[in-house]
């Protein structure tokens, strides 16, 4: 009960403070412009009193009350504001008896602040509010405004950017909008497209079509930067373009009021229409022949990758008659109206052919070509843009005769024997030939000045196919390429001699021949007309190499250095180049041995020198444009003979195919070396005498004969004879042999172990098939030592050794090797131990009986007790053995 109570106490107090005067003003903050106009109304109800009520307005700023206007008080005003007053900046209108509004012409900033609305009390009692207060805030004008068109003039169809730069300071509670119109002529602007405030686009009824079907898309940058991008611009966006920019505020019930507003003029858009640019050009008037291939291309110039193209082609007897469409091809390449008659085919972006085979007489006429332009509009949708005919194009269709004319001439004259020779037969002034085609025979005559007999060859043909029929005379040189015959250029046949001869001088000559197709489906000459013979001819001079050998350097001795030079001479040689072998031989006409070689290349090649660790003791070089000069470092004893140069002279064929052999055989650029002449030198003699130490081999072991499993030693002693070297200007290499009693059948025998003038050591193969191992070591100077280690019966055999001196030169540096030297055999022999041989078989002899006898002894026991037992045994009387003993 009491909570009822004091719930109907709480809406009785709420209904009692509700009644009474009620005053309403505009719920702020309200945001305006500096210089703009503003207006605060202000309402009075619920009130007692007569109708006509009184208002005042004051101002709240920085803690300070200025009494700004008043309906009944004209010395109201402040003493700050009342110029402002009397001038009618500032003023106060009655708009009816409870309302009342405050005008401010042009607002200040200094007028932000807080206005009151006061009315004077007439009630009988004080009930409700008598004044309210609403915020003003003025902010400065910062809104700028910078259009600009990046392309103002394109092409139709071409992407159009609009851009309008917009900025301002920040203002609480104010929204921003870009508008883009667009004005042609005389015309109002027309909105095309505006976004803001909050982001929202808003398209204009005459836009809406085009921005949904994506011809408008925006560019939002940020930045203040708005863009407005056009895919695809049409003749109709020519004009004038502005750009608008509004600032909004947002009232209390959420409603937007626009409170500054700017326009810019972006430019003027010129848009270059596709009809002004597109242009459509047909071939020249034509004259075909009876079953020739009509060939028509129309081009289209002008044209941009985004067009669909649609192309007609137009045909009428005469110039001024209508003409009718043959064929036709849409824009996504379907044609219609084509036949096996009558074909349309695009061959380039821009270039649709009509052909026609076989034509007849029906075929003449003329032709044009009609081309509509057509721009995407949409994703789906399409618009023509322009619509150009070509001019017409008489094709008259005839019997003509083809006409041409035939020149030759040499291109590349020979000056020598094996020089090229090129020879071009151009075909000019051709007329009527249309899809004609051209074939070439070569001639040759060996008619000479002077000569009385002379015969013509045939030396190839190209026919109308390409395909090359060789005479007999010159089938062999035309397949290895030493003869050649193409075609240059659609009109140019060239005959070319890669390595021209002394017989293929005389007179050359060229038979052109005109082909059709025929009716069979094959063709036909229609026509030949040959060329003014052209002679090749030249002086031959026979080519001619000399070599002359000098000794540089003398080998006196082993260990020195031999050098020889070798000049080269030539005449008649055109460009040559030379290739440098030196050879050796042991004896004057005996067999030669190649040692180095230079090519033509300069390219420096070992030949038949392949001696282990003398691979850099030759050398062979260019010292001059005909000088080359040999040398050999550290000249031993094997190398005595007599060396000569073999100089080869080659000359290059130009841009052809030839073959070169020899050691000299290479290929540079432009074209394979040839062997011209080739001529050797001198011959230079290499002689001297061994004034060296003389070495012997000896062999040597204190026991020969070793029992099984002991170490055989046998020593390799080398003496020398006369003057002894020192001890670093000699070494050696040593290597152990075994004969064994099947050397013989296997073909004879690997060394054992070696140890080459470096001291290492090495085992062959043949070591490791020995039952016991062994090893060598130089006990001293001039002794090396075997040792076979655990012999057995299988070590036993014959064994050698072969030494190999190597002496240091002093003056030079450079080792020699000296004469193989190999010591007599020494027989090693294994000792046969008689105890040792019989010693196992005894001792398994007396094993093997003591355990058989032990076996018998042991069975003949079991056998005593189990086997040989009376059954039945009956002991005797004691009495009766006592009788028997008595007895």
């Amino acid at each position: 009960m009491e909570e009822i109570f004091f719930a109907s106490f709480i809406v009785l107090a709420t209904l009692a403070l509700c009644e009474g005067r009620v005053v309403k003003v505009p719920v702020g903050p309200l945001v305006r412009v500096e210089g703009q106009a503003v207006s605060l109304r202000c309402d009075v109800s619920d009130y007692e009193g007569p109708r006509d009520q009184d208002f005042e307005w004051t101002m709240l700023q920085a803690g300070k009350e200025l009494q700004v206007v008043s309906t009944f008080d004209s010395a109201y005003p402040d003493t700050l504001l009342r110029d402002r007053v009397s001038s009618g900046d500032i003023s106060i209108k009655k708009l009816s008896d409870s309302s009342v509004e405050l005008k401010i012409k042009k607002v200040r900033a200094t007028d932000s602040a807080t206005y009151r609305c006061s009315t004077p009390s007439t009630d009988t009692a004080a009930k409700g509010n008598y004044f309210a207060d609403v915020a003003l805030k003025v902010i400065g004008d910062s809104l700028r405004v910078a259009p600009s068109i990046p392309k103002p003039v394109v092409s139709e169809g071409d992407q159009l950017e609009l851009h309008c730069n917009t900025t301002r300071a920040f203002t609480e509670h104010t929204s921003l909008s870009v508008t883009w119109s667009h004005k042609q002529g005389g015309s109002p602007a027309s909105e095309i497209l505006t976004f803001g405030p909050d982001d929202k686009v808003t398209v204009a009824a005459g836009s809406a079509q085009r921005y949904a079907d994506g011809g408008f898309r925006l560019d939002l940058r940020g930045g203040g930067f708005y863009g407005l991008v056009l895919s695809g611009a049409r003749p109709e966006d020519q004009g004038k373009y502005v750009c608008t920019a509004r600032e909004w505020v947002r009232q209390a019930g959420g409603s937007l009021d626009k409170i500054l507003e700017k326009s810019e003029e972006m430019g003027t858009l010129t848009v270059k229409p596709t009809a002004n640019s597109l242009q459509v050009t047909v071939e020249k008037n034509t004259t075909l022949n009876m079953e020739d291939t009509l060939n028509l291309t129309c081009s289209v110039a002008g044209h941009r990758a985004s067009f669909g193209l649609e192309v007609e082609w137009l045909m009428g007897s005469d110039a001024s008659a209508s003409p009718q469409v043959v064929v036709r091809m849409d824009r996504d390449g379907t044609v219609s109206g084509g036949s096996a008659q009558l074909a349309l085919s695009r061959v380039a972006p821009g270039d649709f052919r009509l052909v026609a085979p076989k034509v007849e007489r029906s075929n003449s006429g003329w032709y044009s070509c009609r081309v509509r332009a057509w721009l995407p509009q949409s994703s789906s949708k399409w618009y023509q843009a322009a619509e150009v005919t070509s001019n017409p194009v008489q094709v008259l269709v005839a019997q003509l005769e083809p006409e041409f004319k035939v020149t030759l001439s040499a291109a590349v004259s020979p000056q020598f024997t094996y020089d090229p020779t090129e020879l071009l037969c151009a075909v000019t002034d051709i007329q009527h030939l249309r899809d004609g085609r051209l074939g070439v025979t070569w001639l040759y005559s060996n008619a000479l000045p002077g000569d009385t007999s002379a015969t013509t060859e045939t030396i190839g043909t190209l026919n109308e196919l390409g395909v090359l029929l060789a005479g007999t005379t010159y089938q062999q040189r035309l397949e290895s390429g030493d003869v050649t015959l193409s075609r240059g250029e659609p009109h140019v046949f060239r005959l070319r001699l890669l390595r021209t001869r002394t017989q293929d001088m005389g007179e050359y000559s060229c038979s052109v021949s005109a082909w059709t197709p025929s009716r069979q489906g094959g063709w036909e000459q229609a026509k030949e007309i040959s060329s003014t013979p052209i002679t090749v001819q030249w002086s031959p001079k026979t080519p001619v190499l000399s070599v002359v050998a000098h000794r540089i350097r003398e080998a006196s001795s082993a260990g020195s250095t031999f050098e020889m030079s070798c000049h080269v001479t030539g005449q008649n040689l055109q460009n040559p180049g030379y290739s440098v072998l030196v050879r050796t031989e042991e004896k004057s006409g005996a067999a030669s041995r190649k040692v180095l070689s230079l090519n033509a290349d300069s390219v420096l090649q070992l030949e038949e020198w392949t001696e282990p660790g003398r691979v850099d003791s030759v050398a062979l070089e260019k010292t001059g444009p005909l000088e080359y000069r040999f040398r050999l470092y550290g000249a031993q004893l094997r190398d005595r003979g007599f060396y000569y140069c073999e100089v080869a002279a080659w000359t290059r064929e130009q841009g052809g195919s030839g073959s070169s052999s020899g050691s000299a055989s290479g290929t540079r650029g432009g074209g394979d070396w040839t062997r011209v002449v080739s001529a050797e030198s001198n011959k230079i003699h290499i002689s001297f005498e061994d004034t060296g130490p003389v070495f012997n081999v000896s062999i040597h072991s204190d026991h020969h004969r070793v029992a099984p499993g002991e170490t055989a030693k046998l020593q390799c002693i080398i003496t020398v004879v006369g003057a002894s070297p020192n001890t670093g200007d000699v070494s050696f290499e040593v290597q152990w042999f075994q004969c064994p009693g099947h050397a013989v059948d296997n073909g004879g025998v690997e060394p054992l172990v070696s140890m080459d003038r470096w001291g290492v050591v090495r085992k062959s193969a043949a070591a490791a098939n020995l039952s016991a191992d062994c090893s060598l070591e130089r006990s001293d100077a001039h002794t090396f030592t075997l040792s076979v280690h655990g012999t057995r019966d299988a070590d036993a055999g014959d064994y050698y050794c072969v030494a190999t001196p190597w002496l240091l030169a002093p003056a030079s540096g450079a080792w020699s090797k000296g004469r193989q030297l190999k010591s007599q055999p020494i027989y090693l022999s294994i000792r046969l131990a008689l105890w040792a041989s019989v010693r196992l078989p005894l001792l398994y002899g007396v094993g093997a009986a003591v355990a058989v006898g032990l076996l018998s002894i042991l069975v003949g026991l079991i056998c005593a007790q189990c086997c040989c037992r009376n059954a039945l045994h009956t002991p005797r009387s004691t009495n009766k053995l006592m009788d028997m003993e008595m007895d």
